[in-house]
């Protein structure tokens, strides 16, 4: 129905001009905040209206901005051989025989050695496969290049 007067004329007068009582049209905590506040999982005061009304709110979806700095796992370069191979030694997945460090790169859950980095050490390293570079490397340190067959 259309108003010929508007409401707030026509309720002169009267107080609270149809707002129900006084305290109700002060400020925005009647109606729970201003937007969409309260609309998150803590508080609960609309969360029922979001999760039926705006499904994808809550939630992060789409590009992730450190996505590229992850690491490859597949592969792990001389160099850092080199610098953790105390801490490898200490996990037991390397060991010292006759003055050569044993170590099975497949248990780290790496595929290939790539040659960044220097040895300085002599290594017996183990691996699917080997960069051309590593494995000069090694074996100019005085270590093997061990290429494991797929079982």
């Amino acid at each position: 129905m259309i108003r010929v007067k508007k409401k707030i004329t026509k309720m002169r007068g009267s107080r609270t001009c149809g707002g129900g009582c006084s305290k109700k049209r002060r400020g925005a905590g009647h109606r729970g905040g201003r937007g969409l506040a309260g609309s998150g999982k803590k508080k609960k005061t609309k969360w029922t209206r979001t999760i039926l009304t705006m499904p994808n709110h809550v939630g992060s979806y789409g590009f992730s901005r450190d996505s590229y700095l992850r690491k490859d796992p597949s592969f792990i370069n001389v160099g850092t051989i080199e610098e953790k191979i105390e801490t490898l030694i200490g996990k037991k997945v390397a060991e010292k025989k006759q003055g050569k460090v044993y170590l099975d790169v497949s248990k780290l859950g790496v595929k290939k050695v790539c040659g960044k980095g220097n040895v300085k050490g002599a290594y017996v390293i183990s691996a699917k496969e080997f960069s051309k570079k590593a494995e000069e490397k090694i074996l100019s340190a005085g270590g093997e290049a061990v290429i494991i067959g797929d079982n």
